[in-house]
């Protein structure tokens, strides 16, 4: 890492045409030979999209989602790092591998775009509350900023669970930087729509 790849992660990145984010019950985007839904083995997935390889938040959001998808085997797990192949490996080595998530490397941000994630603003970055809960996860958890190699921290991040008919049954962007996302919400909706089906 050098000083200029972390300035410019500081830098807005260059903007992509943005669809709107699915909601509910909507069909979830399908990027064909990228993130393809529904899947093939028809099984359900929850998709947790990172902000940038680096950021203590995303850290948090992808050690949740590991620890999930060993829990639940049935359920095909996916994130997606807009940081690059080299920085997204390298951090992934640093946290003891991918073990049960499939990771997506998607450098240009089409996926992103298609799930109507762009760039945020200074204060869903920058506000004192997200402020305050990155010293809070470095105390509490020892989660904190690592060397920022690719990426851009203004990139938004949203995560969702789809269910095996391409549906999507829970999710969203989220509000702010330091939102950590309930995968076991995601789970318990993936099985209350598998139930009433």
């Amino acid at each position: 890492m050098t000083f200029r790849q972390e300035l410019s992660s500081w830098i807005s990145p260059s903007s992509v045409p943005l669809s709107q984010p699915p909601s509910i019950n909507s069909p979830a985007p399908s990027i064909p030979g990228k993130l393809d839904l529904p899947r093939k083995d028809r099984k359900p997935a929850v998709i947790a999209f990172l902000r940038h390889c680096g950021c203590p938040f995303a850290e948090k959001t992808f050690l949740s989602l590991r620890a999930t998808a060993q829990q639940h085997p049935s359920i095909f797990f996916i994130a997606v790092s807009h940081s690059d192949r080299a920085a997204t490996d390298h951090w992934l080595d640093a946290l003891s591998g991918p073990n049960a998530v499939e990771v997506i490397v998607d450098e240009g941000r089409e996926i992103y775009a298609k799930w109507g994630l762009g760039t945020s603003s200074w204060s869903h970055v920058l506000s004192p509350g997200s402020l305050l809960n990155v010293w809070k996860l470095g105390r509490g958890e020892g989660i904190w900023n690592r060397p920022t190699e690719s990426g851009s921290r203004w990139q938004s991040a949203g995560s969702w669970a789809v269910d095996g008919e391409g549906a999507v049954r829970w999710g969203g962007v989220s509000e702010r930087a330091d939102e950590i996302p309930d995968f076991g919400r995601a789970v318990a909706a993936l099985e209350e729509a598998q139930n009433s089906g």
